[in-house]
C-alpha cells in the first residue's frame, strides 16, 4: 500500500509578510555593520574578485552557516513552539560557546537583544519575548530569529530560508562595499548563493543535535586577526 504524504500546509500572506520582514537589511538589529570575516578575507588577499568572492560565500553557506546557525534555528523553532525552555536555554549556550573570537561572539548577542527588544516593542503579551531576553549571558541572533519567526505561523523549512536570505544577503551588501565590485556582480552573487540555499536549509534541517558543529578555523583566524586591523568598515 503506497504511503499517503500529508501536504504541506500553506504559507499564508500574512506569515510571508512578517518572513520578509524578518529577513529584511531594514529591520534594525544591527547585520549591516558585521562582515562576517569577509573584510578580513579581503585584506589578506583570499579574496580578490566577484568568482572568489561567490566561492567564498558558498563555502561558508555549506561548511558553517548550515552546520550551525541554521541548525540551531530548526531545533529553537520547534522548541519556542512547545514551551521547551531548557532546550531554547542548551542552544542559547551552544551559540555562545561555539563562537570562536570575542567579535564574532559579541555579533551573536549584540543581533539578539535588539531583535529581543524589538520583539517586546511588537508584542510585550508573549511571554516568550521576556523568556528570551532572560536568556544568559545574552540572547543569541539564532535563537531569537527562531522565536521571531515561529510567531508569525510560518512553517519550519520557509523560516529558515528567510534567515539564511537575510544572512546572504548582508554578505553581499558585505562584499559590495569592501570590494570594488557593481551592483551587477553584487547581484549574481546574490543570484549564486540563493540557488544554493535550499539545500543548506534542507542538510540543516536533517541534522542531528551530534552532528551541529561550528569548526571553521579560518574564519577564526582571520576573525582575530580583524579585530586588530589598521583600517576596516564593519565591526566583524
Amino acid at each position: 500500500m503506497s504511503r499517503i504524504v500529508k501536504p504541506a500546509r500553506p504559507l499564508s500572506g500574512t506569515a510571508l509578510l512578517q518572513l520578509i520582514w524578518l529577513a529584511s537589511p531594514a529591520l534594525p538589529v544591527g547585520g549591516f555593520s558585521y562582515s562576517e570575516v569577509l573584510e578580513s578575507a579581503v585584506e589578506s588577499g583570499c579574496i580578490r574578485d566577484e568568482a572568489e568572492a561567490a566561492r567564498w560565500l558558498i563555502d561558508q553557506l555549506q561548511l558553517a552557516l548550515a552546520r550551525s546557525d541554521l541548525a540551531v534555528v530548526n531545533k529553537a523553532f520547534g522548541a519556542w513552539q512547545r514551551g521547551d525552555l531548557a532546550t531554547i536555554r542548551e542552544l542559547n549556550d551552544w551559540v555562545t560557546q561555539t563562537r570562536e573570537t570575542r567579535e564574532l561572539c559579541q555579533q551573536a548577542q549584540q543581533m539578539g537583544r535588539s531583535l529581543a527588544d524589538w520583539l517586546n516593542n511588537r508584542d510585550r503579551a508573549d511571554a516568550r519575548v521576556a523568556q528570551l531576553a532572560a536568556l544568559a549571558p545574552a540572547p543569541t541572533w539564532p535563537v531569537a530569529f527562531a522565536l521571531a519567526a515561529a510567531q508569525t505561523g510560518a512553517p519550519p523549512r520557509e523560516s529558515l530560508l528567510a534567515f539564511a536570505f537575510g544572512w546572504a544577503e548582508n554578505m553581499v551588501q558585505a562584499a559590495l562595499k569592501a570590494m570594488p565590485l557593481g551592483q551587477s556582480a553584487g547581484q549574481r552573487i546574490l543570484g549564486a548563493l540563493s540557488d544554493a540555499l535550499p539545500a543548506a536549509v534542507d542538510a540543516a534541517m536533517r541534522l542531528a543535535d551530534s552532528e551541529r558543529q561550528a569548526f571553521t578555523p579560518m574564519l577564526a583566524i582571520l576573525s582575530a586577526q580583524h579585530e586588530t586591523q589598521y583600517s576596516r568598515l564593519f565591526r566583524s
